[in-house]
């Protein structure tokens, strides 16, 4: 299948490592011009110079100057951005029940402003064009909360309640918005989150691993790759018709429809 993404201008926030850089390589594999953007240097510059054709911008995308200076780079090196992907870490894990003010804070700071910035840098030129893809890496937690990860659930909901109504807005203009819930990936966050659990409970980090791969009906965790496959095809020409919707890449873990 030609996923027309030849030529296409693609910027990938997070895409150093993990999520992010396999988004990247699969986008640069079907011939989209990349992006590669993270606050590591050393790292953005690797991955950019082991793709076909990149660029690399240093950045951390809470600055609130960074989308200017991200897509204004992309633009100086292929031009319009044709494909945004949204991507970014996330708050480190806590109970509900001792949630405050600074931590929603955080969670907004984090997950909602930095994206809602790129995203109103990149329309305009989208939805002159007729043409354009917003994809945002989420968490099956935006669907069913996932237990210790407050801050993460409530500023990836937020986010997600922003790009559905953004979908509706904009579908008529061929400008497609879409998210991608990974369940457990096999990523440096996803390592982090099983020491937490393992300190958190008492037990080794494998034995934590265990515990939270048997919760998966996959049996196991993802690759980057896999869930890469499934953003690359909502950034193709073929994916035109679907905007709007909450797309799971997680091995069966959520269990409703």
């Amino acid at each position: 299948m030609d996923l027309g993404l030849t030529g296409r201008t693609a910027i990938v926030l997070g895409s150093t490592g993990g999520i992010g850089a396999a988004i990247a390589r699969g986008l640069a594999d079907e011939g989209a011009r990349v992006v590669v953007v993270g606050r590591d240097a050393e790292r953005a510059d690797q991955v950019a110079a082991s793709l076909p054709t990149a660029v690399a911008v240093t950045a951390d995308i809470t600055d609130p100057d960074a989308a200017e200076r991200v897509v204004s780079a992309a633009e100086q090196a292929f031009g319009p951005a044709e494909v945004l992907v949204l991507n970014g870490g996330g708050p480190p894990p806590g109970p509900a029940g001792d949630f405050a003010d600074t931590d929603l804070g955080r969670a907004v700071d984090l997950l909602v402003r930095p994206h809602v910035a790129f995203v109103q840098r990149v329309l305009p030129a989208m939805t002159a064009r007729g043409w354009g893809r917003i994809i945002a890496v989420g968490s099956s937690g935006v669907q069913q909360p996932l237990p210790h990860l407050t801050g993460s659930n409530v500023g990836r909901a937020a986010l997600a309640g922003y790009l559905k109504t953004l979908a509706g807005e904009v579908a008529d203009r061929g400008v497609t918005v879409n998210m991608v819930l990974p369940g457990r990936i096999q990523t440096d966050r996803v390592a982090q989150l099983d020491q937490a659990a393992a300190a958190r409970n008492g037990v080794t980090v494998e034995e934590a691993r265990r515990t939270s791969q048997a919760t998966i009906p996959a049996g196991r965790y993802g690759r980057p790759e896999e869930f890469a496959a499934v953003a690359v095809f909502l950034a193709s020409a073929p994916a035109s018709y679907v905007t709007g919707e909450q797309v799971r890449c997680d091995g069966g873990l959520i269990r409703h429809h």
